[in-house]
C-alpha cells in the first residue's frame, strides 16, 4: 500500500544500532529536508526514559557518532523525538505505546530491531495495541532466524499482521551507494551488458573483509558464525545483483523477481568447495590482538572466516565460478566485487614481446566507494625490443566524481524508503528463504563431513587452504 508515513516508531531506540546509524541517519534526512515537517519519531526500548531524557540521549549519540559538519539541524531534529518505555513481552505496555504514537494522519512506519525470540510477542503486542492496521508498514532488521525453519517461523508471525507489501526486510548493504551503482553500471551503459556472461567473464570474486573481532557481539556471533552472519544475507545479495538478468523496469517487483531467480539457481556446494577458519592471536595494524577463543572466554568451533566456490546453473553463468570470501581479523577492512574478464582470443602483440593481461572490473563498496576498470595500453616511448604494454586503471572515485554531496550512511536511504514505502532495496520473503535453503545445505555438509574451522593468524588473509581454493583453478584472490 502506498502512503508516506508521518509517524516512525523505532524499536531498540537506545541500542548500539540506533546510536551509530539510525539517529544520525534520521538527523541527516531532517537537515537535508528529505522528510516531511510533520514526521514524528517515537523511540521505544526497555530503559525507563521520558521524552526529555531520550532527547538528551539522542543528542549525546549524535555528538559522538555524527560528523560535526552534518549536525546543523540537530536542535530542531530533537524536537521530533519522543519516547515510551516498553517490555516487549508485556502485552499491556503496547496500549501505552499506541497512545504515545497517536493517530497518524497518513500512516505509521515501524523499524523493528530485536532478538529473534521477541518477534512473535512483539508482533502480537503491536496487533493488540492497534499498531498493525492497513496504514502501518514494518521494517525488519536482521537476524531473521538462524536457519530456514526458524526464518519461516518469524516470517509467518510477521505475515499474520503485515502482508508482504507492508513488510520491509532490511539488508543495509542494499542501501550503499556503490551497490545501487552496480545496477546503474550494468543497465544504464551498453558497454558492459553484452559482455556480462560466461562467454566473456572468467570468474567473479566477492570479498567482505573485516579487521575487527567480536566487538561486543559475543552472544550473537558465536551462535551464528561468518556463514550465517555475512554470507547468508550481504554476500548473497551482492551475488544476486551481479548475476541477475536485466529487469523489465526499475521497480521492486521486477528487480526482486530477477534476484530470486539467481538465488534459486545456486548449485549445491561440494565439501571441497568451502573453507572455514577461526582466527588466533596476531596483529592488526601493528597492534597485538587476541584469538577468538580468548575474546570469547571459552573454546568454540564457530567459524570467523569462510571461503566458498559457488556456481549458478543457468544459461548466462554456466561454468563461471563465483568465489566468496569473508572473515574477521583480516589485514584490511574492505568490501569489493571483482569481475575478471577472459583473455583476448588472440593477441597480435605476442610476436612483439608484449604480454596482455585480461581486463578486470573492481567495484569497491567500502571503505571507499569506487569503480576501477583495468585496460591494456601502450607504454609511451621507443623500445628496440618492440612494443611494450602495461595495465592501466580507469578510476571512478565516487567522492571525486560527485564532489559536493555528503557521504551518506546506508540507513539514510533505507529509512527514507521505509517512510515513503518503496520496497526496491528491501528483501522479499522468497529471497530470504532461497538464501537460507542454500546456507542450510552448506552447514549440513559441514556436519556430515566433520568440518571444523582451520586456524589462521589474525592479520592474515585466512587459512592457507583458502588460497588453494582458487589457485587450483589458476586464480588468485584480488588483494
Amino acid at each position: 500500500m502506498s502512503f508516506t508515513a508521518d509517524r516512525l516508531l523505532l524499536f531498540g531506540a537506545t541500542g548500539d544500532l540506533a546510536q551509530r546509524m539510525l539517529l544520525p541517519s534520521l538527523c541527516a534526512l531532517h537537515a537535508d529536508k528529505l522528510v516531511a515537517e510533520d514526521l514524528r519519531i517515537v523511540g521505544t526500548a526497555r530503559q525507563p526514559l521520558d521524552d526529555a531524557s531520550f532527547r538528551n540521549f539522542a543528542r549525546e549519540a549524535l555528538e559522538k557518532f555524527m560528523p560535526a559538519d552534518r549536525r546543523g539541524g540537530m536542535a530542531t531534529f530533537l524536537n521530533r523525538l519522543s519516547y515510551q518505555p516498553l517490555d516487549a513481552n508485556d502485552m499491556a505496555g503496547y496500549e501505552a505505546l499506541a497512545h504515545k504514537v497517536g493517530t497518524p494522519g497518513h500512516g505509521l512506519a515501524i523499524f523493528l530491531s530485536t532478538a529473534p525470540s521477541l518477534f512473535e510477542p512483539t508482533i502480537a503486542g503491536l496487533t493488540a495495541g492497534g499498531l498493525a492496521g492497513e496504514n502501518v508498514r514494518i521494517g525488519l532488521e536482521k537476524p531473521l532466524g538462524t536457519c530456514l525453519e526458524s526464518s519461516r517461523e518469524i516470517n509467518d508471525a510477521v505475515a499474520r499482521a503485515f502482508p508482504e507489501d507492508r513488510t520491509f526486510r532490511i539488508d543495509h548493504y542494499l542501501g550503499k551507494e556503490t551497490v545501487q551503482n552496480l545496477l546503474a553500471l550494468r543497465f544504464a551503459n551498453i558497454l558492459f551488458e553484452p559482455l556480462w556472461n560466461a562467454a566473456h567473464i572468467d570468474h567473479v570474486q566477492i570479498t567482505v573483509a573485516e579487521t575487527v573481532g567480536l566487538e561486543g557481539r559475543v552472544s550473537f556471533y558465536d551462535g551464528a558464525g561468518a556463514l550465517r552472519d555475512m554470507v547468508q544475507n550481504h554476500m548473497l545479495q551482492l551475488l544476486a545483483l551481479v548475476a541477475m538478468e536485466p529487469p523489465a523496469n526499475y521497480d521492486a517487483t521486477a528487480i526482486r523477481d530477477e534476484k530470486v531467480k539467481v538465488l534459486r539457481a545456486l548449485r549445491l556446494v561440494a565439501p571441497d568447495e568451502t573453507v572455514t577458519g577461526q582466527y588466533r592471536a596476531g596483529a592488526i595494524g601493528g597492534q597485538p590482538v587476541p584469538g577468538y577463543d580468548e575474546e570469547l572466554g571459552q573454546d568454540s568451533d564457530t567459524e570467523t572466516f569462510v571461503a566458498i566456490k559457488a556456481h549458478l546453473d543457468n544459461w548466462r553463468w554456466k561454468g563461471v565460478p563465483f568465489y566468496l570470501r569473508t572473515g574477521k581479523r583480516l589485514p584490511e577492512r574492505k568490501t569489493e566485487i571483482v569481475v575478471q574478464f577472459r583473455h583476448v582470443p588472440h593477441s597480435i602483440f605476442a610476436g612483439k614481446g608484449a604480454l596482455t593481461v585480461p581486463n578486470r572490473l573492481v567495484i569497491g563498496i567500502q571503505p571507499e566507494e569506487n569503480i576501477t576498470l583495468s585496460l591494456m595500453a601502450k607504454v609511451p616511448g621507443l623500445d628496440r625490443e618492440g612494443i611494450r604494454l602495461r595495465e592501466v586503471p580507469l578510476d571512478i572515485a565516487m567522492a571525486d566524481a560527485f564532489a559536493g554531496p555528503n557521504k551518506r550512511i546506508a540507513y539514510e536511504r533505507l529509512l527514507l524508503d521505509l517512510i515513503e514505502g518503496d520496497q526496491t532495496l528491501f528483501v522479499r520473503r522468497d529471497e530470504v528463504e532461497a538464501q537460507w535453503d542454500w546456507i542450510d545445505a552448506i552447514r549440513a555438509s559441514w556436519t556430515s563431513h566433520g568440518v571444523r574451522p582451520k586456524t589462521y593468524t589474525a592479520g592474515s588473509w585466512g587459512p592457507s587452504s583458502a588460497i588453494a581454493l582458487t589457485e587450483r583453478d589458476g586464480v588468485h584472490w584480488h588483494e
